[in-house]
């Protein structure tokens, strides 16, 4: 390996350039990493708490936004577009999420009365008491996490997560239509 000269004066070598480089994207970059590891640990901590009912806790989010959505538009449950934008997701990869949820008759697509390219899902007999089975799970593991972080930095994690995943946010980024560039 050819060593670079380190005199005063001396030009930077494509090294030296890489590696300040890499030092930029490192600083730069930390934030997402930091958040991508907590989210991954939590997520784990999370669907180990959920194992006796069989599903993830992303799976368990997503029965759980439904049943939210459709109790907050009295009863009228979401279409597959009103779930990706609540839950910051492009529709291909929440139709794509829910397809074993469908498969295992814990939700049913139905179709739009007035738009019939647009579906809605709708929870299963079911899907709802797996989902009430699993949020008992879900709690113990929810306090688990308060009691570990203490329930301000607890309640402050949650506010900054909900305030990165807002159109607020986006607008503040700098991505006026709601994408991110």
């Amino acid at each position: 390996m050819a060593k670079t000269s380190k005199k005063p004066g001396a030009h930077s070598t494509v090294a030296d350039k890489a590696g300040a480089e890499l030092s930029a994207f490192l600083a730069v970059a930390c934030t997402n990493t930091a958040v991508r590891r907590a989210a991954r640990r939590l997520g784990s901590l999370y669907d180990e708490a959920l194992e006796p009912v069989g599903l993830k806790a992303t799976q368990i989010g997503l029965l759980a936004e439904i049943e939210r959505l459709a109790s907050a538009n009295g009863g009228q449950v979401p279409t597959l577009q009103d779930l990706a934008t609540k839950l910051a997701l492009q529709i291909s990869a929440v139709t794509h999420a829910l397809r074993p949820l469908v498969r295992d008759g814990l939700i049913e697509l139905l179709p739009d009365e007035t738009d019939k390219r647009a579906k809605r899902a709708a929870l299963t007999s079911d899907g709802s008491r797996l989902l009430h089975r699993a949020l008992k799970h879900w709690a113990v593991a929810n306090q688990q996490v308060e009691k570990v972080l203490g329930s301000e930095s607890a309640a402050a994690l949650r506010a900054v997560a909900d305030y990165v995943s807002s159109d607020e946010f986006l607008i503040a980024y700098g991505a006026d239509d709601g994408k991110v560039r």
